[in-house]
């Protein structure tokens, strides 16, 4: 959002803030809407395809992810720059799913499941959009944003593994064994469910590089974060010892001065 408005007159610039911020968080809030609505659906094993309650809910969504790239459009002062940087999320915010509904394209089970998950992308770009106007610090923003994406996406790989692995692997008999099974895969270590179905493995492969990629990310914030407060605490002491010898010259040179005048 600091691109949108770095170009705009300072007058203007505060109140078209506001509007895209809460545009933004309008964007997440309907991104979570659709989080729940596909969680229900996992939960309940419903076609989201058979469901019309939610198809005519990420079309209208859909439409207001088009809305929010529009209004920022008009403001962005470079209309090109802002097209080239902004085409993705663009293609991502089209209602998919009600066109292959409309026209009754025909996919696999698998691929319809993450053509439902496209529009999460454009959510995603925003809530670390979000995180930077939130936070102070550049680098916390961006861990925030890191944090979300790890819990995004452990979230919903545990959702299509338990879809994909439920009806043929044993060890899924629950939701909460999928979600285990999830986060022992992205760090790592390791667990003693093992996929058995195609789209399982991929799963587990994605998980497990994206556990390589994000978790150093952790370790050099908290490495950041230690560093920078050991430097405060020693920047403040020595402003504190420095003050000393500045009081106690002060001291000396007072009783000096008295006796002078009064001579």
């Amino acid at each position: 959002m600091d691109n949108v408005t770095k170009l705009i007159p300072d007058h203007k610039r505060g109140a078209k803030r506001r509007i895209l911020l809460i545009l933004h968080i309008l964007v997440l809030l309907m991104s979570i809407a659709l989080i729940v609505l596909i969680s229900y659906d996992a939960f309940r094993n419903i076609s989201f395809i058979a469901n019309e309650m939610y198809l005519k809910l990420q079309f209208w969504i859909c439409l207001f992810f088009i809305f929010d790239i529009i209004v920022e459009f008009f403001l962005y002062p470079k209309k090109w720059t802002y097209i080239c940087q902004h085409l993705l999320f663009f293609i991502v915010s089209i209602p998919y799913l009600n066109i292959i509904a409309y026209y009754n394209i025909q996919l696999s089970p698998e691929m319809l499941y993450l053509v439902r998950f496209i529009p999460m992308i454009r959510a995603a770009y925003v809530l670390a959009i979000v995180l930077g106007v939130l936070s102070t610090d550049k680098i916390s923003s961006m861990f925030a944003a890191y944090v979300g994406l790890l819990i995004t996406t452990v979230y919903f790989a545990s959702l299509m593994f338990f879809i994909e692995e439920h009806y043929v692997n044993p060890g899924v008999s629950t939701f909460w064994s999928s979600l285990w099974w999830a986060f022992m895969d992205v760090t790592t270590v390791g667990c003693n469910i093992n996929a058995i179905t195609p789209t399982g493995k991929v799963l587990a492969v994605i998980l497990a590089a994206e556990g390589l990629i994000l978790f150093p990310v952790f370790t050099v914030y908290i490495t950041n974060a230690m560093t920078r407060k050991s430097s405060d605490n020693t920047q403040q002491s020595d402003n504190t010892t420095s003050s000393k010898p500045a009081n106690a010259t002060a001291a000396t040179v007072a009783p000096a001065v008295a006796s002078t005048a009064s001579n």
